[in-house]
């Protein structure tokens, strides 16, 4: 961190106030009015504040900002931060020549009185950090766990200090941006499941890595990002959606893959209650997957996103080892849509293996009712037994006695079922073994991934790939 000392919420916003050249405006609407007011309770507010603001009832938030169904969401937060920056652009002109604008918004919905509901909500930043310059912004979603309506808010209003602070004088790295954000707020606080960095500051920024810092620090147990690599927020991008997830390492993307996801899908949407344009394929990587020799390497991670994204797939990464927290997970967001699971049958066997569920008082028993019980359906996909030609499905699937019958329950409920085609030929095909061709620059790897996969491969030289060319020169040096 940048200051030998941490510093208190007052004394950021002090810091903030007695700073010459900082000049901008706060509109909160809903839970978050305390932002503004810890600047004001700092001292020294009069050179940095141009006004608050807080449209609080409905009507004049939609005659301020434009008429919406949705004032606790993502486009609200934007229309907010336009709004306001245009304005102090447009009414106090005269200061752009030696201030550094911003424009702080947050639109929260905090614990009702009766307790029902989840307190959550969009808070962002539009700010200068050079004059003249054009503004960058800071967009980040999120929820609170805190059990009553007056901790909520007091966290609301620390969280936005560290934010206006942190944008100005903790921005050196990702880390250290992240670690001064939720400074005093504990993930048992506040969870923050969506961040997005943008503007001409931070074009070094790749928001897919800041998406892996927050599930790697704890900040959340997962995040999301869609073929071009925006970030998303993943109870806004999936719910009453009809998810279809397979998780992996993808390291990379080979044949297999690819039939796992297409003959997947195919089954998928052959499913009653399953709409096809409602379905959302995800491709999830968690932690483990991620890490290689006790690490997440940044440059892997890119790698494999760049891979997937030009495939067309949208990638969630987690920190849900087990499939049943993933599915209690998701199933908090689908809302009783029907979720589908495509995975391998060695994927299968550790699902029911029991030493896994050793922490829980119910054991496998307890995973499968909360993971298993909600509207799933797992397709699984053969394997070749061994190095023989014999399949490996849920016909011979090797389980323990006394585990047949919970099996047997899942086939009869239809909770699970095996794939109804696939490609043989390309059950011989390893992730493991194509990556050990790549990096040793065998070129027989190239039959085993897509042509789009072997071409991006190539391209963005990924995973160690070494052109001929390349070793050639390296080799005359």
């Amino acid at each position: 961190m940048s200051e030998k000392r941490r510093l208190t919420t007052e004394e950021k916003a002090l810091k903030v106030n007695l700073t010459p050249d900082i000049y901008g405006s706060f509109a909160e609407i809903g839970a978050g009015q305390e932002v503004a007011a810890n600047f004001f309770k700092a001292g020294g507010s009069s050179g940095t504040i141009a006004y608050t603001h807080s449209a609080y009832d409905m009507k004049v938030s939609d005659s301020m900002y434009g008429e919406t169904s949705r004032y606790v969401c993502e486009d609200r937060l934007i229309q907010m931060l336009n709004k306001e920056y245009q304005t102090l652009e447009s009414t106090i002109g005269e200061k752009q020549k030696e201030s550094r604008f911003f424009a702080f918004a947050n639109t929260v919905e905090s614990l009702n009185y009766h307790k029902t509901n989840q307190g959550q909500g969009w808070i962002g930043m539009k700010m200068q950090l050079e004059v003249g310059h054009d503004p960058n912004e800071v967009v980040l979603h999120i929820k609170m766990h805190d059990t009553s309506h007056k901790r909520q808010q007091e966290a609301i209003g620390i969280l936005g200090v560290n934010l206006v602070h942190a944008a100005y004088f903790e921005r050196t790295n990702i880390e250290d941006f992240l670690e001064a954000l939720t400074y005093r707020l504990p993930r048992e606080r506040v969870e923050i499941d969506m961040l997005r960095i943008s503007g001409p500051n931070f074009e070094h920024i790749d928001n897919r890595v800041v998406a892996l810092n927050l599930v790697k620090k704890g900040l959340t147990d997962a995040t999301l990002f869609d073929q071009t690599g925006a970030v998303l927020q993943p109870t806004n991008a999936l719910y009453k959606k009809n998810v279809l997830l397979t998780r992996g390492r993808f390291r990379p993307m080979t044949k297999v893959h690819v039939d796992v996801i297409e003959e997947g899908t195919k089954q998928y949407l052959k499913e009653d209650d399953v709409e096809e344009e409602n379905v959302r394929v995800v491709l999830e990587l968690t932690l483990k997957d991620l890490t290689a020799d006790g690490e997440i390497g940044e440059k892997d991670f890119i790698d494999r996103a760049e891979l997937l994204g030009s495939m067309g797939y949208t990638v969630m990464i987690s920190n849900y080892l087990k499939h049943y927290k993933m599915i209690e997970y998701l199933s908090s967001i689908t809302r009783g849509k029907k979720i589908g699971v495509l995975l391998g049958i060695y994927n299968l066997q550790t699902i029911f293996d029991e030493k896994y569920y050793n922490t829980l008082n119910g054991g496998l028993l307890e995973a499968f009712g909360r993971g298993f019980g909600h509207n799933i359906k797992m397709f699984v996909y053969p394997a070749l037994l061994g190095n023989a030609d014999e399949l490996y499905n849920l016909e011979n699937f090797d389980i323990p006695d006394h585990l047949k019958g919970l099996l047997d329950y899942m086939l009869k409920t239809d909770k699970l079922v095996g794939f109804e085609n696939f490609d043989k030929d390309l059950l011989h095909i390893s992730s493991d073994a194509v990556l050990a061709k790549i990096q040793s620059n065998k070129e027989n790897w190239e039959d085993d991934v897509p042509d789009s996969v072997m071409k991006a491969i190539k391209f963005y030289k990924l995973f160690g790939y070494v052109a001929n060319e390349d070793k050639v020169s390296i080799t005359a040096d």
